[in-house]
């Protein structure tokens, strides 16, 4: 693959040989943004699992605590007219009962066009069994695990609108990958988001896997070369 030349003048100034701390990776790509708009900046970790096997699955929520920079729309299935509000209040896009679902059902409502995150109470899920299979190929099919079943829906609802609240998952080749900010945001910051979103995943390693759990940590702008980091 090829790159332009602003990808190559920030490259040739990386020692990929190297690995850098946290700190320093953090300035490095804060320094050399070429981009004309606000990049995002990613965290890509490659794991030391056997992603086939179905007890090194790799799967967690992280709160970051001054968010990914990427707002949400998010939609909330309740029958709870107090919850409705409470999630209007905190930011929803779409609120409602058996109605919301049979405009999904009806072609009305899309699925990640009209909202990119769906939240449902508990009540609910026996009813959205009628649009499983329109919500689950698009990834939107509220689930206990990924924490979008819940009686928390106005903090739940404003944490992933405001892109505090994040799902990874490990991918066919043991890698995970996270947002952890923008370039926007100050170091502090992305200090604190990145420290935060490698607790997380630390703490996700699963019973089976033996050893060193994290083999590499790479940080990038969304536009720039990776820096290796090196979180001893």
């Amino acid at each position: 693959m090829k790159h332009g030349k602003k990808y190559r003048a920030i490259a040739e100034k990386i020692d990929m040989t190297k690995e850098y701390e946290l700190s320093e990776a953090i300035a490095m790509i804060k320094g050399n943004a070429s981009a004309k708009f606000d990049e995002s900046v990613e965290a890509h970790i490659k794991l030391n699992i056997e992603p086939k096997k179905n007890d090194q699955q790799v799967r967690a929520t992280v709160v970051l605590p001054h968010g990914t920079g990427r707002m949400k729309k998010v939609a909330v299935v309740t029958s709870d007219k107090a919850k409705e509000k409470e999630a209007e209040a905190a930011g929803a896009v779409l609120v409602g009962g058996e109605d919301l679902i049979a405009q999904i059902k009806e072609g009305k409502i899309i699925p990640g066009s009209a909202f990119d995150i769906l939240l449902a109470t508990p009540d609910m899920m026996p009813k959205l069994a009628t649009v499983a299979k329109i919500l689950g190929p698009k990834g939107l099919m509220p689930s206990p695990k990924n924490e979008t079943v819940t009686a928390k829906i106005a903090e739940t609802t404003e944490m992933l609108s405001k892109g505090k609240k994040a799902s990874f998952k490990n991918d066919d080749g043991g890698n995970v990958h996270q947002v952890i900010g923008r370039l926007s945001f100050d170091t502090a910051a992305l200090l604190e988001n990145a420290n935060t979103f490698f607790d997380t995943v630390q703490k996700s390693k699963p019973e089976g896997v033996k050893g060193k759990f994290v083999k590499s940590v790479v940080l990038a702008a969304t536009m720039g070369p990776g820096i290796r980091v090196n979180l001893q």
